[in-house]
Protein backbone atom coordinates (compact mmCIF):
# COMPACT_ATOMS: atom_id res chain seq x y z
CA UNK A 1 0.00 0.00 0.00
CA UNK A 2 2.76 2.42 0.98
CA UNK A 3 4.61 1.51 -2.20
CA UNK A 4 1.51 2.24 -4.29
CA UNK A 5 0.99 5.61 -2.61
CA UNK A 6 4.67 6.42 -3.15
CA UNK A 7 4.39 5.62 -6.86
CA UNK A 8 1.28 7.74 -7.17
CA UNK A 9 3.03 10.65 -5.46
CA UNK A 10 6.00 10.29 -7.77
CA UNK A 11 3.72 10.24 -10.80
CA UNK A 12 1.93 13.33 -9.55
CA UNK A 13 5.25 15.09 -8.99
CA UNK A 14 6.36 14.28 -12.54
CA UNK A 15 3.02 15.54 -13.89
CA UNK A 16 3.22 18.76 -11.87
CA UNK A 17 6.77 19.39 -13.02
CA UNK A 18 5.65 19.09 -16.63
CA UNK A 19 2.43 21.08 -16.31
CA UNK A 20 3.83 24.18 -17.91
CA UNK A 21 1.66 26.56 -19.87
CA UNK A 22 3.22 26.85 -23.33
CA UNK A 23 3.62 24.47 -26.24
CA UNK A 24 5.96 26.48 -28.43
CA UNK A 25 7.45 25.56 -31.79
CA UNK A 26 10.60 27.54 -32.50
CA UNK A 27 12.27 28.03 -35.86
CA UNK A 28 15.42 30.05 -36.45
CA UNK A 29 16.26 31.12 -39.99
CA UNK A 30 19.28 32.93 -41.39
CA UNK A 31 18.81 32.94 -45.19
CA UNK A 32 20.99 35.99 -45.83
CA UNK A 33 23.83 35.20 -43.40
CA UNK A 34 26.58 33.54 -45.44
CA UNK A 35 28.76 32.80 -42.42
CA UNK A 36 25.95 31.42 -40.26
CA UNK A 37 26.88 28.30 -38.30
CA UNK A 38 23.88 25.94 -38.42
CA UNK A 39 25.03 24.12 -35.30
CA UNK A 40 25.00 27.40 -33.34
CA UNK A 41 21.52 28.17 -34.62
CA UNK A 42 20.26 24.70 -33.72
CA UNK A 43 21.66 25.03 -30.19
CA UNK A 44 20.03 28.46 -29.89
CA UNK A 45 16.74 27.11 -31.23
CA UNK A 46 16.69 24.32 -28.67
CA UNK A 47 17.62 26.67 -25.82
CA UNK A 48 14.78 29.06 -26.69
CA UNK A 49 12.23 26.25 -27.09
CA UNK A 50 13.20 24.69 -23.76
CA UNK A 51 13.17 28.06 -22.02
CA UNK A 52 9.64 28.85 -23.16
CA UNK A 53 8.19 25.37 -22.69
CA UNK A 54 9.91 24.30 -19.49
CA UNK A 55 9.65 27.46 -17.42
CA UNK A 56 6.63 27.84 -15.14
CA UNK A 57 4.99 31.16 -15.99
CA UNK A 58 1.97 30.96 -13.69
CA UNK A 59 1.06 29.36 -10.38
CA UNK A 60 -1.64 27.29 -12.08
CA UNK A 61 -1.52 23.68 -13.27
CA UNK A 62 -2.19 23.25 -16.98
CA UNK A 63 -3.33 19.90 -18.34
CA UNK A 64 -1.53 18.82 -21.53
CA UNK A 65 -4.59 19.72 -23.64
CA UNK A 66 -4.76 23.14 -21.99
CA UNK A 67 -1.28 24.24 -23.06
CA UNK A 68 -1.19 27.28 -25.31
CA UNK A 69 0.04 26.56 -28.82
CA UNK A 70 2.63 29.11 -29.99
CA UNK A 71 4.93 29.62 -32.94
CA UNK A 72 8.11 31.68 -32.78
CA UNK A 73 10.02 32.25 -36.01
CA UNK A 74 13.24 34.24 -35.68
CA UNK A 75 14.91 35.53 -38.81
CA UNK A 76 18.55 36.36 -38.11
CA UNK A 77 19.61 39.30 -40.27
CA UNK A 78 23.13 39.86 -38.87
CA UNK A 79 25.65 37.90 -36.81
CA UNK A 80 29.02 39.09 -35.56
CA UNK A 81 30.52 35.61 -35.79
CA UNK A 82 30.50 35.26 -32.03
CA UNK A 83 27.54 35.79 -29.70
CA UNK A 84 25.70 38.86 -31.01
CA UNK A 85 22.59 38.32 -33.15
CA UNK A 86 20.41 40.90 -34.88
CA UNK A 87 17.04 39.75 -36.12
CA UNK A 88 13.30 39.96 -36.44
CA UNK A 89 10.68 37.66 -34.97
CA UNK A 90 7.14 36.57 -35.75
CA UNK A 91 5.22 35.52 -32.65
CA UNK A 92 1.91 33.71 -32.95
CA UNK A 93 -0.40 32.05 -30.44
CA UNK A 94 -3.76 30.36 -30.69
CA UNK A 95 -6.34 28.54 -28.66
CA UNK A 96 -8.84 25.80 -29.58
CA UNK A 97 -12.50 26.55 -30.22
CA UNK A 98 -14.80 24.46 -28.04
CA UNK A 99 -16.36 21.45 -29.72
CA UNK A 100 -14.29 21.71 -32.89
CA UNK A 101 -10.85 20.92 -34.31
CA UNK A 102 -10.34 24.58 -35.19
CA UNK A 103 -7.77 26.80 -33.48
CA UNK A 104 -8.27 30.55 -33.44
CA UNK A 105 -5.37 33.00 -33.51
CA UNK A 106 -4.97 35.30 -30.52
CA UNK A 107 -1.63 36.95 -31.33
CA UNK A 108 0.24 37.41 -34.59
CA UNK A 109 2.95 39.96 -33.85
CA UNK A 110 5.99 41.01 -35.85
CA UNK A 111 8.90 42.27 -33.74
CA UNK A 112 11.45 44.10 -35.89
CA UNK A 113 13.93 44.59 -33.02
CA UNK A 114 14.57 41.03 -31.85
CA UNK A 115 18.30 41.34 -31.14
CA UNK A 116 20.27 39.59 -28.41
CA UNK A 117 23.48 37.89 -27.33
CA UNK A 118 23.80 34.14 -26.84
CA UNK A 119 26.70 31.69 -26.62
CA UNK A 120 26.63 27.90 -26.71
CA UNK A 121 26.52 26.53 -23.18
CA UNK A 122 24.96 29.71 -21.81
CA UNK A 123 22.06 29.18 -19.42
CA UNK A 124 19.00 31.31 -20.02
CA UNK A 125 18.38 32.66 -16.54
CA UNK A 126 15.27 34.73 -15.95
CA UNK A 127 13.73 37.13 -13.46
CA UNK A 128 10.61 39.21 -13.97
CA UNK A 129 11.96 41.75 -11.48
CA UNK A 130 15.53 42.19 -12.77
CA UNK A 131 17.20 42.44 -16.15
CA UNK A 132 19.49 39.48 -16.78
CA UNK A 133 19.72 39.33 -20.57
CA UNK A 134 17.84 40.79 -23.50
CA UNK A 135 17.01 37.34 -24.82
CA UNK A 136 15.40 36.09 -21.61
CA UNK A 137 13.52 39.38 -21.25
CA UNK A 138 12.23 39.16 -24.83
CA UNK A 139 11.05 35.59 -24.37
CA UNK A 140 9.54 36.31 -20.94
CA UNK A 141 7.71 39.34 -22.29
CA UNK A 142 6.02 37.35 -25.03
CA UNK A 143 5.30 34.40 -22.72
CA UNK A 144 3.38 36.68 -20.34
CA UNK A 145 1.65 38.51 -23.19
CA UNK A 146 0.56 35.23 -24.80
CA UNK A 147 -0.80 33.92 -21.50
CA UNK A 148 -2.55 37.24 -20.86
CA UNK A 149 -4.34 37.16 -24.21
CA UNK A 150 -5.33 33.52 -23.63
CA UNK A 151 -6.75 34.50 -20.22
CA UNK A 152 -8.62 37.43 -21.77
CA UNK A 153 -10.32 35.02 -24.18
CA UNK A 154 -11.65 32.87 -21.32
CA UNK A 155 -12.54 35.49 -18.69
CA UNK A 156 -13.35 39.18 -18.90
CA UNK A 157 -10.09 41.15 -18.53
CA UNK A 158 -8.53 37.97 -17.13
CA UNK A 159 -5.07 38.69 -18.52
CA UNK A 160 -4.31 41.84 -16.54
CA UNK A 161 -1.94 40.22 -14.03
CA UNK A 162 0.19 38.81 -16.87
CA UNK A 163 0.34 42.10 -18.75
CA UNK A 164 1.56 43.63 -15.50
CA UNK A 165 4.31 41.01 -15.31
CA UNK A 166 5.26 41.87 -18.88
CA UNK A 167 5.25 45.54 -17.89
CA UNK A 168 7.84 44.79 -15.19
CA UNK A 169 10.09 43.35 -17.89
CA UNK A 170 9.58 46.45 -20.05
CA UNK A 171 10.53 48.72 -17.16
CA UNK A 172 13.71 46.89 -16.16
CA UNK A 173 14.85 46.42 -19.78
CA UNK A 174 14.53 50.06 -20.79
CA UNK A 175 18.03 51.05 -19.69
CA UNK A 176 19.94 47.80 -20.25
CA UNK A 177 18.06 46.20 -23.14
CA UNK A 178 18.02 46.89 -26.85
CA UNK A 179 15.46 48.62 -29.04
CA UNK A 180 11.74 48.05 -28.61
CA UNK A 181 11.50 48.58 -24.84
CA UNK A 182 11.10 52.37 -24.88
CA UNK A 183 8.29 54.62 -26.15
CA UNK A 184 10.83 56.51 -28.26
CA UNK A 185 11.81 53.35 -30.16
CA UNK A 186 8.78 53.60 -32.48
CA UNK A 187 5.02 53.15 -32.41
CA UNK A 188 4.86 49.39 -33.11
CA UNK A 189 7.02 47.85 -30.43
CA UNK A 190 6.81 45.95 -27.17
CA UNK A 191 6.46 49.06 -25.04
CA UNK A 192 3.36 50.27 -26.87
CA UNK A 193 1.77 46.83 -27.12
CA UNK A 194 2.03 46.46 -23.37
CA UNK A 195 0.90 50.03 -22.78
CA UNK A 196 -2.21 49.43 -24.90
CA UNK A 197 -3.05 46.17 -23.16
CA UNK A 198 -3.02 47.90 -19.76
CA UNK A 199 -4.58 51.19 -20.90
CA UNK A 200 -8.21 51.70 -19.83
CA UNK A 201 -8.94 53.07 -23.29
CA UNK A 202 -8.61 49.53 -24.67
CA UNK A 203 -10.75 47.71 -22.10
CA UNK A 204 -13.57 47.60 -24.63
CA UNK A 205 -11.40 45.71 -27.10
CA UNK A 206 -10.22 43.30 -24.42
CA UNK A 207 -13.85 42.71 -23.41
CA UNK A 208 -14.63 42.04 -27.07
CA UNK A 209 -11.91 39.35 -27.10
CA UNK A 210 -13.69 37.58 -24.24
CA UNK A 211 -17.18 37.92 -25.71
CA UNK A 212 -16.10 37.00 -29.23
CA UNK A 213 -14.26 33.85 -28.14
CA UNK A 214 -16.01 32.42 -25.08
CA UNK A 215 -19.55 33.62 -25.74
CA UNK A 216 -19.31 33.55 -29.53
CA UNK A 217 -16.93 31.05 -31.15
CA UNK A 218 -17.19 28.55 -28.29
CA UNK A 219 -20.99 28.51 -28.65
CA UNK A 220 -21.17 27.94 -32.41
CA UNK A 221 -21.05 24.14 -32.35
CA UNK A 222 -23.87 23.71 -29.83
CA UNK A 223 -25.99 26.71 -30.79
CA UNK A 224 -24.83 28.56 -33.89
CA UNK A 225 -27.61 31.16 -33.82
CA UNK A 226 -26.82 32.06 -30.20
CA UNK A 227 -23.09 32.21 -30.91
CA UNK A 228 -23.62 34.51 -33.89
CA UNK A 229 -25.97 36.68 -31.88
CA UNK A 230 -23.33 37.11 -29.17
CA UNK A 231 -20.62 37.96 -31.69
CA UNK A 232 -22.84 40.58 -33.34
CA UNK A 233 -23.68 42.01 -29.93
CA UNK A 234 -19.99 42.17 -29.01
CA UNK A 235 -19.23 43.97 -32.27
CA UNK A 236 -21.99 46.50 -31.62
CA UNK A 237 -20.40 47.34 -28.28
CA UNK A 238 -17.23 48.38 -30.14
CA UNK A 239 -19.11 51.40 -31.52
CA UNK A 240 -17.99 53.14 -28.35
CA UNK A 241 -14.33 52.53 -29.20
CA UNK A 242 -12.29 55.73 -29.32
CA UNK A 243 -11.51 56.21 -33.00
CA UNK A 244 -8.43 58.22 -32.14
CA UNK A 245 -6.97 54.94 -30.85
CA UNK A 246 -7.51 53.02 -34.10
CA UNK A 247 -3.93 53.52 -35.26
CA UNK A 248 -2.50 52.05 -32.06
CA UNK A 249 -0.62 48.77 -32.15
CA UNK A 250 -3.06 46.62 -30.14
CA UNK A 251 -6.16 47.06 -32.36
CA UNK A 252 -3.95 47.05 -35.45
CA UNK A 253 -2.27 43.75 -34.59
CA UNK A 254 -5.47 42.16 -33.28
CA UNK A 255 -7.72 42.91 -36.25
CA UNK A 256 -5.00 42.07 -38.77
CA UNK A 257 -4.97 38.58 -37.25
CA UNK A 258 -8.75 38.23 -36.92
CA UNK A 259 -10.33 40.06 -39.90
CA UNK A 260 -10.50 37.07 -42.23
CA UNK A 261 -11.80 34.79 -39.48
CA UNK A 262 -14.46 37.28 -38.39
CA UNK A 263 -15.63 37.56 -42.01
CA UNK A 264 -15.84 33.78 -42.38
CA UNK A 265 -17.77 33.36 -39.12
CA UNK A 266 -20.23 36.14 -39.86
CA UNK A 267 -20.85 34.81 -43.37
CA UNK A 268 -23.31 32.45 -41.66
CA UNK A 269 -25.47 35.39 -40.50
CA UNK A 270 -28.41 36.75 -42.48
CA UNK A 271 -27.75 39.53 -44.98
CA UNK A 272 -29.10 42.33 -42.78
CA UNK A 273 -26.84 41.39 -39.88
CA UNK A 274 -23.86 40.93 -42.20
CA UNK A 275 -24.43 44.39 -43.64
CA UNK A 276 -24.55 45.93 -40.16
CA UNK A 277 -21.37 44.08 -39.19
CA UNK A 278 -19.64 45.21 -42.38
CA UNK A 279 -20.44 48.88 -41.77
CA UNK A 280 -19.20 48.63 -38.20
CA UNK A 281 -16.03 46.72 -39.03
CA UNK A 282 -14.87 49.05 -41.81
CA UNK A 283 -15.52 51.94 -39.44
CA UNK A 284 -13.36 50.58 -36.62
CA UNK A 285 -10.83 48.69 -38.76
CA UNK A 286 -10.31 50.55 -42.07
CA UNK A 287 -6.99 48.83 -42.99
CA UNK A 288 -8.77 45.48 -43.44
CA UNK A 289 -11.77 46.74 -45.42
CA UNK A 290 -11.08 44.43 -48.38
CA UNK A 291 -11.16 41.41 -46.06
CA UNK A 292 -14.63 42.39 -44.89
CA UNK A 293 -15.99 42.75 -48.44
CA UNK A 294 -17.25 39.18 -48.30
CA UNK A 295 -19.92 40.32 -45.84
CA UNK A 296 -21.61 42.32 -48.61
CA UNK A 297 -22.52 39.13 -50.46
CA UNK A 298 -25.98 37.63 -50.07
CA UNK A 299 -26.21 34.05 -48.85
Amino acid sequence: MKKTIGLLLMAFAVFAANAQELNTRVQILAPTITNANRRNLDVLQTAIRDFLNNNKWTTETYLPQEKIDCNLVINITAWDGNSSYTGEAQIQSSRPVYGSSYSTTLLNMSDKDFSFAFSEGQSLDFSDQNFISNLSSLLGFYAYTIIGLDKDSFSKLGGTAYYQKAQNLVNVAQTAGGKGWRPSDGLRNRYWLNENLLNNSFKGLRTFIYEYHLEGLDQLQENSSNGLKNILSALSALRQFDKQKLGSIFPNVYFAAKAEEITNVLSMADFQDKNKAYNLLVDIDPPNTTKYDGLKKRN
